[in-house]
């Protein structure tokens, strides 16, 4: 689930003066809104402008993202690719690859986007890829898990994104009145905040983004 955390007029009223994103985002944010039962979980206009800006500024060859849903976030990832950059996204529900597949061809990036359908866990043990970039949007409980998994496999300097990271504010409730999925969130982000490899930025838009770039082994 994804909330917005400060008040909607002032994330519509900053959507507004923020560049529009693509036609046909719009229309994959549409379909998605008619067609899925947790459409909140689409990164969205604010987050998707944010993803495509870090993608120019790192011109990117390798980029991860883990949670494709409808397929917007690797669409925004896929636009600041180096000409021979390709991104690598996974997705456990693979009814969903109709809709995703639809929109990496209409976007013009399905050539530079590679799918991979099941368990993320599973999934990152055959991706050893030497990444450039990462997005982790997938099931809270495992965030941590992912983390280590690519790690080793991150280049200095490369930046991991992670989504959901105050879980619609619910990380500042009382211990026994968390969730699985705040307590994991919580975990996660100490567990970075005490990587000294790592310099981390937690940004609280939307539902909770950190911005984290490696800068040691």
């Amino acid at each position: 689930m994804t909330s917005i955390l400060f008040d909607a007029a002032l994330n519509d009223y900053a959507a507004k003066l923020s560049t529009p994103q693509l036609p046909i985002l719009n229309e994959l944010e549409r379909e998605t809104y008619r067609k899925e039962m947790q459409p909140v979980m689409l990164s969205g206009h604010l987050q998707g402008n944010i993803l495509q800006l870090i993608s120019h500024l790192l011109r990117p060859r390798k980029v991860l993202d883990i949670g494709t849903f409808t397929g917007y976030s690797a669409i925004c990832l896929a636009q600041g690719l180096d000409e021979n950059g390709v991104v690598h996204t996974i997705e456990l529900e693979e009814e969903r690859s109709e809709i995703a597949q639809k929109y990496f061809e209409a976007s013009g990036f399905s050539h530079k986007i590679i799918a991979h359908y099941g368990y993320a866990s599973e999934i990152l043990n055959t991706l050893k890829e030497p990444w450039d970039l990462v997005f982790i949007d997938a099931d809270k409980p495992n965030y941590a898990a992912y983390y280590d998994a690519i790690f080793d496999y991150l280049k200095i300097g490369a930046i991991i994104i992670a989504d959901n990271v105050l879980f619609e504010g619910r990380v500042l409730l009382p211990i026994e009145e968390q969730g699985k999925n705040e307590k994991a969130m919580n975990l996660f982000n100490e567990k970075i905040k005490n990587d000294k490899r790592v310099e981390v930025t937690i940004l609280p838009i939307r539902d909770g983004i950190s911005i984290i770039r490696k800068i040691a082994l």
